[in-house]
């Protein structure tokens, strides 16, 4: 008997993830998807992956650049998130971001961020796994992270700021 789609989300969503944005450039146009298909890979060589959907308006963007950046997000940029994962315009109009070694952005008050050059792309049902070469990692700040869970955003208690 086949699993049922819904039901198979429904189980997933009970997994707690943290909440990134991966950016690139495309023909030095910025693009941008909100992703918790996110993980590393390997410590030696650094690689990290994530998860991109074939019906993503940014798709082919990301087909065809040869790098990406991953954003950690903190607590408080829960309405970047919705942002980038319904806005179907210029999802980087009014913002401000920096370029590292490969030019994916770099969004600003993140948590910390990752450059990575692709190093390989496998074909996965309705994604492809996007592996990077991590050429930079940095912590920007100490803040709490965003994370989801079941559908919606959550937080961790700051144990510090109490």
């Amino acid at each position: 008997m086949p699993l049922d789609t819904r039901q198979f989300r429904d189980v997933m969503g009970t997994f707690t993830t943290g909440v990134t944005i991966i950016t690139t450039l495309e023909n030095k146009m910025p693009h941008g998807i909100t992703a918790n298909s996110f993980t590393s890979v390997s410590l030696s060589p650094p690689l990290v992956m994530f998860c991109l959907g074939k019906s993503s308006t940014n798709f082919d963007a990301f087909m065809n650049s040869d790098c990406f950046a991953v954003n950690i997000l903190t607590a408080e940029q829960n309405e970047l998130s919705t942002h980038f994962a319904t806005f179907d315009g210029d999802r980087f109009d009014g913002l401000n971001w920096i370029e590292w070694e490969t030019g994916a952005p770099i969004l600003q008050d993140v948590i910390s961020a990752i450059d990575c050059r692709i190093e390989a792309k496998h074909d996965a049902g309705d994604h492809v796994i996007m592996v990077g070469l991590v050429v930079r990692a940095q912590v920007q700040n100490f803040s709490s992270p965003l994370l989801y869970f079941k559908g919606g955003y959550e937080r961790l208690e700051n144990k510090s700021e109490k």
